[in-house]
């Protein structure tokens, strides 16, 4: 047995709000969960079953305000990223190990994709794209800026000779993207004196996928344009060889996105913030290709 007067002490409430909140809860419920007397007020059977789950219901409650103000915290949960195939094996492959030590509650969803990916309807929480951006939806952070360079292989060049100008390219075999028209992509070049040449080169085989392209170029097949990432470590080791040095192809920014109609998560948070340290100058991916080394060709 009780009282409204009691159990509005016991709340810090006036009695009115507590009778008032009752009486709510059993219009909503569709049935009486107190059975109100002149000495007393009781439960009904109805009250005494909704009695026996509330130690249950408060404690999912609690679980649940304790769980979301843990996200406030430290950062767990899923995180979903979007990314290029070349730049998820190459780039996100050595830098995400840190990431999820560094968060062992954070699971991390990795789609990998040459197309486009819309973020907002995708539920894509975070993406990294490269180029020019034109999608209004997303808040972009640029990471940096990825150098290109033309290579070939050094059984290419053994088959083939070597080029050693711009207008050379045209008489070789070339591993490009095709252009939006079908034709091949033309190459631009910028001189050591600012000035800027183009070449179209002849083109032998087309592809849609920028790590074809860098095991075609390593299996001899022609010359491509490659990432920084990717041709890299070849060029160091021996593998490729860049051509014109003294030539330097357009760059291309890096940027991290994501959807500008949500708010910023803390795993969210917590990825871009790794990400623009792992994109800091003089971090292997992002860094410009030594022209002094053995294999750039003079």
């Amino acid at each position: 047995m009780g009282s409204f007067s009691a159990a509005a002490r016991a709340l810090g409430l006036p009695k009115s709000s507590v009778s008032r909140a009752v009486s709510l809860l059993e219009s909503d419920l569709g049935t009486r969960l107190l059975q109100r007397t002149s000495r007393a007020v009781v439960l009904t059977e109805s009250g005494e079953a909704l009695r026996a789950r509330c130690p249950d219901i408060l404690a999912r409650v609690e679980e649940a305000v304790n769980y979301i103000s843990g996200l406030a915290r430290s950062p767990r949960g899923r995180l979903r990223i979007s990314a290029g195939v070349g730049f998820g094996i190459n780039v996100l492959s050595e830098l995400l190990p840190t990431f999820i030590e560094r968060y062992p509650d954070v699971e991390v969803s990795l789609d990998l994709s040459s197309r486009p990916v819309d973020l907002v309807s995708s539920g894509v929480d975070v993406a990294i794209r490269m180029g020019p951006l034109a999608d209004s939806e997303v808040v972009a952070n640029r990471l940096g800026t990825l150098h290109r360079y033309a290579c070939v292989a050094p059984s290419y060049v053994a088959r083939k000779g070597l080029p050693r100008t711009i207008a050379d390219l045209r008489q070789h075999d070339a591993i490009e993207m095709p252009g939006t028209d079908g034709r091949p992509r033309s190459w631009t070049f910028a001189g050591p004196l600012g000035e800027s040449t183009s070449v179209e080169p002849l083109l032998r085989i087309s592809v849609n996928e920028a790590l074809t392209i860098h095991r075609l170029v390593l299996n001899g097949a022609g010359i491509g344009v490659l990432s920084a990432y990717l041709c890299g470590p070849d060029i160091a080791a021996g593998r490729l060889v860049h051509l014109l040095p003294d030539w330097r192809l357009p760059s291309v920014d890096v940027s991290v996105l994501f959807p500008s109609n949500r708010e910023l998560s803390p795993v969210v948070r917590a990825f871009v913030d790794f990400i623009k340290e792992a994109s800091r100058p003089g971090v292997a991916w992002l860094t410009d290709i030594n022209e002094a080394s053995p294999q750039t060709q003079r």
